[in-house]
């Protein structure tokens, strides 16, 4: 056989890259071993797009869901800081172009992380229950997650029950020990808890921008002329409601120093109302251009926040108990995600630290096959 012949054979085979599928939270996506991916930037977010089939509406080559919450990617290694067992990357792999956002975290897959970790041999158990210092690296941000390892192995099944996902696992305890200012300057990013923005063809609107995690935007629903109470799909039909929150957002994030951001996932808009199911608050999330049929973790943590903080909208509308430590219940379209604050005493305003329960499952194991001209690394062909 030819050199030539030898190279259009090799041109038709595929590269196997190792993967998991794994569902974080109400989350959900492929995990790879950072050292399976090539240390080249462009070169990593080749392969990613291709395991995810981006861009596609449909994702129909690849892993994606065709949808936010089922095109993401999680990446992981080991801990190089001193303390840290295990470093965390977070990819929102995007549907509609070829493009891969590393800024933001994302709560519900970092949930999968230590799981991925102990399956793939990265961490070792530590008991019944094992609990690893994770970083994670789109941020700086660091965690302490907590998951039960029975006989030296995760355990996926169990009693917790998270609303967003069907039936019930065994718990992920996720304590953040750092979260605000996320990708912003700080918790206020601009400087307060109140301020007021143009609002097309209604005059102008009170909002709250804050990241405790999550670079949000916080806006009463009742200001927009909605009741917050609706269900995803009629406010993702909702034409007028969707364009002038997009064109609040991009107003807000010039305010919060992050420039021009109609090419980002950020920051995330949510309408908030007064609970009624027996909750601190109830929220309507946009991520940013789809309504979330729950709420993402950091948000959760994010909007909990700002119920603590006089002044905010969230403020004017949410109902706390009184304390330093306060269970949020902050409600979603699909239920309710709880969320711990503990505030500090010199200074309630300040929250010291932030806890919630998630689950996890890996779903599958395995490689995910790529076109022999993508730029993987550490592939076998198959």
């Amino acid at each position: 056989m030819s050199a030539g012949q030898d190279k259009a054979r090799e041109s038709q085979r595929q590269q196997a890259v190792p993967c998991m599928l794994m569902r974080g939270g109400t989350s959900r996506g492929p995990f790879f071993k950072a050292a399976d991916l090539p240390a080249d930037i462009a070169a990593r977010d080749a392969v990613l797009l291709a395991a995810m089939g981006s861009p596609d509406a449909r994702q129909i080559d690849g892993l994606g869901g065709a949808h936010p919450l089922t095109s993401k990617v999680g990446i992981v290694g080991p801990g190089a800081a001193p303390g840290v067992d295990l470093e965390f990357l977070f990819a929102q792999v995007s549907i509609a172009q070829a493009k891969v956002d590393t800024t933001p975290n994302c709560g519900n897959m970092l949930a999968a992380a230590v799981p991925f970790a102990l399956e793939t041999g990265l961490l070792q158990a530590r008991g019944e229950s094992s609990t690893f210092r994770v970083l994670a690296l789109n941020t700086g941000m660091q965690c302490d997650i907590t998951v039960q390892t029975p006989d030296g192995r995760v355990r996926y099944d169990g009693d917790a029950r998270i609303d967003g996902v069907p039936g019930t696992a065994a718990p992920v305890y996720i304590d953040f020990l750092d979260t605000a200012g996320s990708v912003c300057s700080g918790l206020l990013p601009t400087g307060r808890p109140l301020d007021r923005i143009e609002d097309d063809g209604a005059g102008s609107l009170e909002i709250t921008c804050i990241d405790n995690g999550m670079p949000m935007v916080l806006m009463r629903a009742a200001d927009l002329g909605r009741s917050g109470y609706e269900t995803v799909a009629e406010l993702n039909a909702d034409a007028d409601l969707k364009r002038r929150v997009e064109a609040i957002r991009l107003r807000a994030a010039r305010l919060m120093g992050l420039g021009d951001v109609s090419e980002k996932p950020y920051p995330k808009m949510c309408l908030v109302a007064p609970p009624r199911a027996g909750g601190a608050i109830s929220t309507r999330c946009f991520i940013p251009h789809v309504c979330h049929d729950a709420i993402g973790v950091l948000a959760a943590v994010t909007v909990a926040t700002a119920c603590v903080l006089e002044e905010s909208v969230a403020a004017g509308v949410a109902r706390l108990e009184p304390g330093l430590r306060k269970q949020v219940s902050v409600e979603h379209p699909s239920g309710e995600f709880s969320v711990g604050l503990e505030l500090d005493p010199a200074d309630a305003r300040k929250v010291l630290r932030a806890a919630l329960l998630r689950t996890a499952r890996l779903i599958m194991r395995g490689e995910v096959q790529l076109s022999a001209r993508v730029p993987a690394a550490h592939a076998a062909t198959s």
